[in-house]
């Protein structure tokens, strides 16, 4: 069943649906559009889809008949807000499509009832969650219930979280850090999950005000921007304390200005969607210490049951201080891709988890991430290939040959920039091609910025060199 919701209660409504049906809950990022949606639903195959009416309206109905899609339940943002916030309502209206169901009314419809129980192990697929590869279509990845239940204890302990506590739902619920870090601890622990559609700074610090929040996990975007919104100094977050940060480097010097500002300390944590979300965390109350080379922070000590080897290109472990690749096996660990048996086998062979990322160990077993091994661009936390970019550009008729990269960002850490030849005799400018890219893909994946090149560098094969346009771009390779 996929979930194409933003952060509100329905989201948890459908997840926990699935699974008393038996069934698996497929994240579907609410920012896709039309053709990155419809390639999810063939993929995953999924038979019931779960969306905001305006998402319907705009973007999923002209996709399902072409799946497997069989019922289609929307849903507005306007259930679930309560009678204290009216001026939420504020010229609003719902949007009901007479061809779907409603959530509330099927609910309504069906009070009382209960599902068989559903004949779940702990390697039954709980989740899948997209993450793009480096050519071709997006990979699901099987968060089992086991994946599922293992990080949310460890959330739960490293964290030390329990029932007395509050979570804030910053990170988006279809990503791995929302799923786990909000909705699978807060089942786990019974604490209280805020959640408020999308995150916005000022809104966020009301929520952590009025609700006493104690709790959040997000990319470091979030903090920043917390920190800089104009009422920051004004807000009583004194019960703000077990902040966690994961998806895109922490420069420490944020680290310590979040902490003069607010008082509390960012933790870091690393994880993939393919480790479940953490598998390093810096436990609750423990500083991470800064590589003096560097100056780099560290991401942490890998959780219990949990084995990180850093190898050279040939597998090989590598000395305390050296850089290879981080190996991950733990019980978080997901067994594979869906319907890719030569993928999972390439990156997870064994039960061992390649995870593209090249960093080192110290000599007292912390983990700093140096670089990505291959070529996506981290903008914020969201996760970019530019294969997938420059598909989409080489669509528009006047575009030649493309190429891009991730080019510094002072509040996204990375942003996507494109290098562009254009055909004999044809014409574009740079707002043109942005702009044909926005229509056609999710915010955070099309190009801030385009440069335009008579040729694109290349090796001898004809294969475009990639690392000399970040050099050219002011990025390291």
């Amino acid at each position: 069943m996929a979930l194409y919701l933003q952060n509100v209660p329905q989201f948890l409504i459908g997840m926990l649906a699935s699974w008393k049906a038996g069934a698996i809950a497929v994240s579907v990022n609410p920012m896709l559009k039309q053709r990155e949606v419809d390639t999810l639903l063939n993929d995953s195959g999924a038979v019931a889809l779960i969306a905001h009416e305006s998402l319907w309206h705009d973007v999923a109905r002209e996709t399902v008949p072409g799946t497997s899609v069989r019922i289609v339940v929307t849903t507005s943002e306007l259930d679930f807000l309560g009678d204290d916030v009216p001026e939420l309502l504020s010229g609003s209206a719902r949007d009901r499509d007479p061809d779907t169901l409603d959530l509330l009314e099927l609910a309504r419809r069906h009070a009382g009832e209960r599902p068989p129980t559903p004949t779940l192990g702990l390697d039954d697929v709980a989740f899948l969650t997209y993450t793009s590869g480096t050519t071709g279509p997006p990979k699901g990845a099987m968060n089992t219930h086991r994946n599922v239940v293992f990080t949310a204890q460890t959330y739960r302990d490293w964290i030390e979280l329990d029932e007395h506590d509050v979570v804030l739902g910053v990170a988006p619920l279809f990503h791995i850090t929302g799923l786990i870090g909000h909705l699978a601890v807060g089942i786990l622990t019974g604490m209280p999950i805020v959640l408020s559609y999308r995150f916005d700074p000022q809104v966020a610090l009301d929520l952590i005000e009025r609700h006493g929040v104690t709790f959040t996990v997000g990319s470091i975007t979030v903090f920043i921007a917390l920190m800089n919104a104009p009422s920051a100094a004004d807000r009583d977050t004194s019960a703000f304390r077990k902040l966690v940060s994961g998806g895109a480097p922490i420069p420490p010097s944020t680290v310590e200005a979040f902490e003069a500002r607010f008082g509390a300390y960012i933790h870091n944590i690393y994880g993939l969607t393919e480790t479940t979300s953490p598998s390093h965390c810096v436990p609750i109350g423990t500083r991470a210490p800064v590589d003096p080379t560097s100056g780099a922070l560290s991401v942490g000590v890998p959780v219990y049951g949990t084995v990180v080897r850093v190898v050279d290109d040939q597998g090989n472990d590598v000395a305390p201080g050296e850089v290879g690749e981080f190996v991950t096996e733990g019980p978080q660990v997901v067994p594979g891709y869906w319907n890719k048996p030569e993928e999972t086998e390439h990156a997870i062979p064994g039960g061992r988890l390649h995870t593209g990322d090249v960093g080192f160990m110290d000599e007292d077993g912390w983990f700093y991430l140096v670089d990505r091994k291959k070529d996506q661009i981290n903008a914020a936390g969201y996760k970019v290939w530019p294969r997938e970019v420059e598909d989409v550009l080489y669509s528009h008729p006047a575009v030649r040959e493309a190429a891009v990269v991730g080019v510094p960002d002072a509040y996204r850490g990375e942003t996507v920039k494109a290098f562009v030849s254009l055909r004999p005799g044809a014409t574009a400018d740079a707002d043109e091609l942005v702009a044909f890219c926005r229509e056609r893909m999710a915010a955070y994946k099309y190009p801030r910025q385009v440069e335009f090149v008579d040729e694109l560098p290349k090796t001898a094969s004809g294969k475009i060199l990639r690392r000399e346009l970040r050099d050219r771009a002011g990025t390291p390779g």
